[in-house]
């Protein structure tokens, strides 16, 4: 689905959007020469009122979207505004924002020659909707290879093996792209990057190897956006909304939304205290936060469309007999859940297992690595996966350690994943189904 920054920009800080001003005439006259349903809001002190037509809500986060008489859209949270007002939100319900269309087919080249070449310099062509690829996961999707320094480092690997070189430029720095962008998320720090994809300074993740391969694969804007923290597991922390509490060796453990001591729960977040899916619902309101955001994250861009998610994820489920158990019916779940709630049913999904995880292994690790490889579409244990899910198989592209010691730092096996799942996704779109 191709989403309208008309109905989804968020504005500049709430406080400095609620000015007495557009209370005007002038504003209602142009709100109903335009055929729009337009309110007067007021805040939650009483003090103060604008008017506009509401855009979107959705009553599990929150989040408000209103769009005024000049255009620009208001983002903010319910508890901005008046009782009255909320109560109007719940009476409505969810309110999506509109869209432009279905899913667009630009043109995807899988030739291996064009995935892995160097960029051509040339801006994108700004007249297409963004292909935005969300990346999930834990720590390795975070990412900790390191970029400076000698053997294992991703300077190393470039210059003294000439590896990659895709990403640097004729000169020999760091190549930077105009057609992709890079934008990372993190809970509880917000914003870390937001930028042309290019190498600089610190870690890096899988979103180089497979962020390149995609931009040149693909004839439309690229935006990689990356919403993760460590430390986090699928039968817990990330646990997708829907699920439901089921009984481990005699005990109750909770739902979506639930906690140890209410399992079920009431369906709303818990303050104050950790619940499982509070990472689901952490990581995936970053993304829409961007996303709503549009043009501030991709300059000149004025509509998206989220075409494929990348999760590279499972170590702290491997600690848990009870999460690897479930590991798989969660994975299918979560693959479902995600594309629902960004309303991108065509949406592709690429996943890594981890790279110690042999086939054929037992205990918590077989489990998960199973579970991984059985959502992969060509498996046909899901049809509905078919030509939509793929699975990457990291074992042989690891150079060497294991998931929660970052593979050691090195940055060639974040790159090799990278680049395995950013063909992996291409093969997807490319086959269009």
């Amino acid at each position: 689905m191709i989403h309208s920054r008309l109905s989804t920009r968020i504005a500049r800080p709430f406080r400095a959007r609620w000015d007495s001003r557009l209370a005007g005439a002038a504003a209602l006259a142009v709100l109903l020469l335009c055929g729009a349903q337009a309110r007067i809001w007021t805040s939650s002190d009483g003090g103060k009122t604008f008017e506009g037509e509401l855009k979107s809500y959705d009553p599990d986060t929150g989040a408000v979207g209103v769009t005024l008489a000049n255009g620009k859209t208001l983002s903010f949270k319910q508890d901005k505004l008046s009782a009255a007002d909320i109560e109007f939100l719940k009476e409505k319900g969810k309110t999506v924002a509109p869209s432009t269309g279905t899913a667009s087919k630009e043109k995807v080249d899988a030739d291996p020659k064009v995935l892995f070449a160097r960029h051509d310099g040339k801006p994108a062509d700004m007249s297409k909707p963004v292909k935005v690829f969300i990346l999930l996961g834990q720590s390795n999707m975070v990412g900790l290879g390191k970029i400076t320094g000698g053997e294992g480092s991703l300077e190393n690997a470039v210059k003294a093996k000439s590896l990659y070189p895709y990403l640097v430029d004729d000169a020999g720095g760091w190549l930077e792209r105009k057609d992709a962008r890079f934008v990372r998320m993190m809970q509880g720090k917000g914003l870390l990057a937001n930028e042309w994809m290019t190498i600089k300074s610190g870690t890096i993740g899988p979103e180089y190897g497979l962020g390149h391969p995609l931009a040149n694969a693909i004839d439309a804007p690229v935006m990689i956006l990356k919403s993760c923290i460590g430390n986090r597991s699928l039968g817990w922390d990330l646990l997708p909304p829907g699920s439901e509490p089921y009984e481990y060796e005699g005990k109750t453990m909770p739902g979506y939304r639930g906690t140890p001591g209410n399992p079920k729960g009431n369906g709303e977040k818990v303050e104050g205290e950790w619940y499982a899916g509070k990472q689901y619902d952490d990581d995936t309101e970053d993304a829409k936060k961007v996303l709503a955001d549009l043009d501030t994250h991709y300059p000149e861009a004025k509509k998206y469309e989220v075409a494929g998610f990348f999760f590279w994820q499972g170590e702290k489920d491997c600690g848990s007999a009870d999460h690897a158990s479930r590991y798989e019916k969660n994975l299918v779940h979560f693959i479902k859940q995600l594309r629902k709630d960004f309303e991108a049913p065509e949406a592709k999904f690429v996943l890594a297992t981890l790279g110690e995880s042999k086939k054929g292994s037992g205990g918590n690790g077989g489990l998960v690595l199973d579970a991984q490889l059985a959502v992969d579409g060509k498996d046909g244990k899901y049809p509905e996966f078919k030509g939509n899910v793929a699975t990457v198989y990291s074992n042989p592209l690891s150079k060497g350690g294991s998931g929660n010691s970052h593979y050691g730092g090195n940055a060639e096996t974040y790159m090799e994943v990278g680049q395995a799942m950013g063909q992996a996704m291409v093969e997807l779109l490319a086959n269009g189904k």
